[in-house]
């Protein structure tokens, strides 16, 4: 009784990490902007089908800024969208210790990038590339774990 109980303890634990590991993305995010060092808006980040999309919630804007902004320079569906709720990762996979494959859509000026994303400091920051073409041509901003 004992051994099994062990055994399920053992168990129990060991999935639970790999699940954990799994979703360690998944998490409210706040992107901090690489040219200010100032954080710009807070980020869902859920996974569906294996596969990553993360969604803005708040936006930290100035006192005088629209609170609703639309994204008047996105093309196709989000065109004159409001920023606030709109879905701006997606595609990401879980590849090794990076999740890539995904694109991500820059609201400010309405382009779409290629994007991987790689975890760091147990878990707490998220590194967020943007590129075209190679990974090597883009940026990366640091997200940070809210929850």
């Amino acid at each position: 009784m004992k051994k099994t109980a062990l055994l399920a303890t053992f168990l129990s634990l060991l999935f639970s990490s790999f699940a954990h590991a799994e979703e360690a993305a998944v998490g409210l995010w706040k992107n901090i902007d690489d040219k200010t060092g100032k954080p710009k808006a807070l980020i869902r980040i859920t996974e569906t089908g294996g596969e990553l999309q993360g969604k803005i919630e708040k936006l930290f804007l100035e006192a005088d800024a629209d609170k609703n902004p639309k994204c008047d320079k996105c093309e196709g569906t989000n065109k004159d969208q409001p920023i606030i709720g709109m879905t701006i990762l997606f595609g990401l996979k879980k590849d090794g210790d990076e999740y890539n494959g995904g694109k991500i859509l820059d609201p400010g000026n309405g382009k779409l990038y290629s994007s991987k994303l790689t975890l760091a400091d147990n878990n707490k920051k998220l590194n967020v590339r943007g590129y075209i073409g190679t990974p090597f041509l883009g940026r990366t901003q640091v997200w940070l774990r809210e929850q």
